[in-house]
């Protein structure tokens, strides 16, 4: 068995692609997803599969959900080596990286936009690309701060997903405690 994450982007915001946990956990079992767990209202999604093929698990997740709840949500899936190692490449210090914020890439960005937008500065925040994630950190918070996922996908034209420090450490903690 292999234990896998999986990030849904843009649900149970503002009421907006309103999934429930519960049905969500009930869904992605019958689908024959295993020992499905969830984490938090946000999209967090801890499992085991047989299956190896990454991409193979996301279109199952994908069109599990646009069956049951009638629509469309970007999944990305990430083994628990993959999510922990994009943890433990932050390149901030202990104190920023627990106030920062860890952006999943769902494809690699054009280099040429991520040296484009590598040159931009704005007081107090901080980011890093690389071909898996955006590392980024605000000393003022995320929801005052001028960058975010949203910038970062219309500026990289790729699809991505936040999680916060603490969000990171839980579904490192929950996939580590699968059953292997």
């Amino acid at each position: 068995m292999n234990n896998y994450v999986a990030l849904l982007r843009g649900i149970n915001v503002s009421g907006q692609k309103k999934i429930l946990m519960a049905e969500l956990r009930e869904v992605l079992t019958k689908s024959g997803i295993e020992n499905v767990q969830t984490y938090i209202q946000s999209g967090n999604i801890i499992f085991q599969s047989l299956e190896t093929d990454k991409s193979t698990l996301a279109s199952k997740i994908h069109n599990a959900i646009k069956l049951y709840f009638g629509f469309e949500v970007p999944v990305l899936v990430l083994s628990t080596q993959e999510l922990k190692n994009i943890f433990d490449s932050s390149p901030f210090p202990k104190e920023k990286k627990e106030n920062s914020y860890f952006v999943m890439l769902y494809s690699k960005a054009d280099r040429d936009l991520v040296d484009d937008i590598s040159e931009l500065s704005y007081p107090n925040e901080e980011f890093k690309i690389t071909d898996k994630a955006i590392y980024f950190y605000c000393s003022v918070g995320y929801g005052k701060a001028k960058l975010g996922n949203n910038f970062f996908e219309r500026k990289l034209k790729v699809t991505a997903t936040a999680r916060n420090y603490k969000t990171m450490v839980k579904l490192l903690s929950l996939s580590a405690d699968l059953i292997l």
